[in-house]
C-alpha cells in the first residue's frame, strides 16, 4: 500500500507498532531461551523467519537477484542476525529484559562509530559529543552488573552485559556493510537472504546444542511469535517505515523498543525497574540522539 493512499501520517501507526513488536522480542527470547538454550533459540529464529519471508521474495520477483548477491547477503546476516540473536539469547538468561533492551539502544552509537572508522563518515562535533555522552552512560549502566563472577545457574550479569554489548557492535558492522557492499538492493530480499545466511551458519551449532528434552507448547509458541512478529513481520514494518518517514524517523525506534521491553518484563516476568536504570537510560537516550542527529544542540539551547 503506497503512502499516498494510507495517508500523510500514517506512519506514527508503524512507528508505534514497530516499537511495540520489537519489545515483546525480549520477552518471546527469555520465554523460548530456558527450555531451548540460546544458540538452538537463535538458530530456530532465523529459521523461521526465513521460512516466512522466503516466498515473499518468491512473489515479488526477487528470486534472481537474491541468487546472483547470495554470498554478500548471507554474510552480513551472519553479523546482523545469526550472531547478534544468539548473544542476547544468552544475555536474557541472566540479566532482565528491560536491561537487555536498554542495552539495545546503543546501536546507533556502535553504528556511528564504526561508520566512522570504516567509510570514513566523520560525525560533526556535536555528535562525536552525543558518542561519548552515550557510552558514558553504558559504562554507568554496566558498574550496577559489574560482577563477571558466575552468581547464577546460568552466567554471570557481567558476562551477560558484555554479550549484549558485543551484539550491538555486530549491528553496527552489519549497518556499514550493509551500505558498503548491499546499497541498492530491494530490502525485502536483504532481509530474507540474511535470515537465510544466518540460519545456514546456526544449523550445525544448533544441533550439537540442541536441548535434550523437548521443550513444552509455551517456549514453541513463544519461538514462533519471535520469529514471525518480531522478525519477519518486523522486517517488513521496518522498511516501510524507511519508506514513509525516513530513515531518521525510523531510527528512533530504537529509543522506544526499551519502554515496551521493561512494560513487558514488569507486566509478565515481575521484572524489577530500579532508579539507576532509569537514568542510565536517559543518558543512553540523549546521547544516541546527538551522536545521529536527531537532537541538535542548537534546538536544546533555544528551547
Amino acid at each position: 500500500m503506497s503512502a499516498g493512499r494510507r495517508g500523510p501520517r500514517a506512519w506514527v501507526i508503524d512507528f508505534v507498532l514497530l516499537a511495540a513488536i520489537w519489545g515483546g522480542s525480549f520477552l518471546f527470547m527469555r520465554l523460548a531461551v530456558v527450555e531451548f538454550g540460546p544458540v538452538a533459540t537463535a538458530a530456530l529464529r532465523v529459521a523461521i523467519a526465513a521460512a516466512f519471508l522466503l516466498p515473499l521474495v518468491v512473489w515479488r520477483g526477487l528470486g534472481p537477484q537474491l541468487r546472483k548477491h547470495w554470498f554478500r547477503v548471507c554474510a552480513v546476516g551472519l553479523v546482523n542476525s545469526g550472531i547478534p540473536f544468539a548473544l542476547f539469547s544468552f544475555a536474557v538468561m541472566s540479566i532482565t529484559t528491560g536491561l537487555s533492551a536498554i542495552l539495545n539502544a546503543t546501536v546507533p552509537l556502535f553504528g556511528a562509530l564504526i561508520a566512522w572508522a570504516w567509510l570514513k563518515d566523520r560525525p560533526a562535533p556535536v555528535r562525536a559529543l552525543g558518542l561519548v555522552v552515550g557510552f558514558a552512560g553504558v559504562a554507568l549502566l554496566a558498574t550496577d552488573k559489574s560482577s563477571f563472577t558466575l552468581a547464577t545457574a546460568t552466567a554471570a550479569p557481567g558476562w551477560a552485559v558484555a554479550a549484549c554489548l558485543l551484539a550491538t557492535l555486530c549491528y553496527g558492522i552489519a549497518a556499514s556493510a550493509t551500505k558498503k557492499y548491499l546499497s541498492g538492493l530491494p530490502p525485502l530480499m536483504t532481509a530474507a537472504g540474511s535470515q537465510l545466511g544466518a540460519t545456514a551458519a546456526l544449523a550445525l551449532p544448533a544441533i550439537w546444542y540442541w536441548p535434550q528434552q523437548l521443550p513444552g507448547a509455551r517456549a514453541w509458541l513463544a519461538l514462533v511469535a519471535l520469529a514471525v512478529v518480531c522478525t519477519g513481520l518486523a522486517y517488513i514494518l521496518y522498511f516501510r517505515l524507511i519508506e514513509e518517514a525516513g530513515p531518521a524517523r525510523a531510527l528512533a525506534v530504537t529509543f522506544v523498543v526499551p519502554v515496551f521491553a521493561v512494560l513487558y518484563g514488569v507486566l509478565f516476568l515481575a521484572e524489577a525497574v530500579t532508579a539507576w536504570m532509569v537514568v542510565c537510560a536517559a543518558v543512553i537516550v540523549i546521547g544516541t540522539a546527538l551522536s545521529t542527529g536527531l537532537l541538535r544542540w542548537g534546538r536544546m539551547r533555544t528551547a
